[in-house]
């Protein structure tokens, strides 16, 4: 049961593992400190294989990104710019910038051309479908089926092309099952946890009844649980699918259905996985119940770490309700958490990599840097698959394509579809990466330096 969550202390999960001699410990160090200078992500030429029109697009769309008047009004300025140029204007303007920049396409041609082109680069797709809801957002059963046949076409293009290599698609809950009902089974299973088996036998067509949920909504549940087992059923041995985290007032509840599908799904291999949001500061007591409650249960466990994204509206509403504020008071306080339960996930997978995997997702370098020691420190394979890497498609290239070029698993987050259906999905991202986005100076200025390098290779040859 959910409520027999364990939090055991580390070395009560695993022993630490040891280098076995001096000497091993002696090339450890020595490969670390190669290491050290290969991953210092400061070489321009890792654009090298980026087009002129790609380093342009790239410096002008984060120039743009780096004023945040222009970050935190764009969906206005978005709305006003679609009024005034009309539909047809609108997607001319956006798709040669903003679109082409974060977006992979349109089609499954598109699509594909873009995910070829990065397979060439040593990259692999993590294609996300821009769906979600909010509170308040709800569409209806209809909607919601729709939202499924959506995810299905995602497993399929994911699995079916020449650029799928060991693919991985991102999932949001909430555009499968009402924000509302999460909400209410938050608020139910704080108080009366419940069993996985119980979700897990309405998965599987039972016309369970659910402690607290009158008809209507147990019925919407059951209704929730067998898409999400169809979305399974079709990934399984094919993609890997991980659940992505939303808000704290829901949360719980996605996190309840996620472990149900991975104690169904996960039992010889990490096809579902689920998101550990580490600005929370009861992050790493949420992942020793995760792996606590996977041995227990018997499941294979797969983790998607991020630091989060949800920072100023989780304060505002803690504030609003008179509620502890549930995030960490500094970005220190973060990055420790972060690197704490990066270090715990990189002991655990040391000595079982076939039961945990990993996906350190995060533009952080610093982080990057400390599991690619870890590593090497506890003998982790850079392409065994136990551990890879994650940023977001258009974003932090000099880190993604460098970790590539070493041998790294890397992957690059990847939504897809038209401009109106991306355009709520850009906003909403670039609204709670604000700060990421901001903050993207030093890949500008790699960008200018190959832009320059290039320039002076012209003139010479045209000299």
């Amino acid at each position: 049961m959910l409520c027999s969550y364990l939090r055991p202390s580390l070395p009560h999960i695993l022993p630490l593992r040891l280098l076995s001699s001096a000497a091993s410990r002696v090339a450890a160090v020595k490969q670390h400190e190669l290491l050290s200078d290969t991953l210092a992500f400061e070489d321009p030429r890792a654009f090298k294989v980026k087009s002129l029109g790609e380093l342009l697009r790239a410096l002008g769309v984060f120039r743009l990104c780096s004023f945040p008047a222009l970050v935190n009004n764009c969906g206005k300025l978005m709305s006003v710019a679609r009024t005034l140029l009309g539909k047809r204007g609108f997607s001319l303007l956006l798709r040669p910038t903003v679109y082409a920049q974060f977006v992979a396409g349109e089609n499954e041609a598109e699509i594909s051309q873009s995910m070829q082109k990065m397979s060439l680069q040593g990259m692999r797709p993590m294609l996300a479908v821009p769906i979600e809801e909010d509170l308040g957002e709800s569409t209806g059963e209809k909607r919601y089926d729709d939202n499924m046949d959506t995810m299905l076409e995602c497993v399929r293009m994911s699995h079916s092309n020449a650029w799928s290599k060991d693919p991985m698609m991102q999932l949001k809950i909430t555009a499968l099952l009402s924000p509302e009902l999460c909400v209410k089974l938050t608020n139910i299973i704080r108080q009366q946890p419940y069993d996985l088996n119980l979700l897990i036998r309405s998965m599987d067509g039972e016309p369970i009844s659910f402690p607290g949920l009158d008809e209507k909504e147990a019925a919407h549940l059951r209704s929730g649980l067998l898409r999400l087992n169809k979305i399974a059923e079709a990934s399984v041995n094919k993609v890997r699918v991980l659940v992505d985290a939303e808000y704290t007032y829901m949360n719980p509840a996605l996190s309840l259905v996620a472990m149900a599908m991975m104690k169904k799904f996960n039992k010889d291999g990490t096809w579902i996985w689920n998101t550990y949001q580490c600005y929370l500061k009861d992050s790493r007591s949420l992942l020793l119940d995760a792996l606590s409650l996977s041995k227990n249960e018997g499941f294979c466990l797969g983790v998607k770490l991020v630091r989060g994204a949800y920072m100023d509206k989780e304060r505002k509403l803690a504030m609003k309700e008179g509620h502890q504020d549930p995030i960490h008071q500094s970005w220190e306080d973060t990055n420790d958490s972060y690197n704490g339960c990066l270090d715990l996930m990189l002991d655990v997978i040391s000595q079982e990599p076939e039961r945990y995997r990993i996906i350190v997702a995060t533009h952080n370098e610093e982080s990057v840097r400390r599991a690619v020691k870890r590593m090497e420190e506890l003998g982790i394979e850079r392409d065994g698959g136990s551990v890879c890497f994650g940023q977001l498609l258009g974003m932090c290239d000099h880190v993604s394509l460098t970790l590539a070029k070493e041998g790294y698993l890397v992957y690059k987050s990847v939504p897809y579809g038209s401009v109106d259906e991306t355009l709520p999905y850009l906003v909403r991202r670039a609204q709670e990466n604000h700060t990421v986005l901001q903050g993207i100076r030093k890949e500008r200025d790699l960008l200018r330096k190959e832009l320059n390098r290039r320039l002076r290779l012209s003139l010479r040859g045209g000299s």
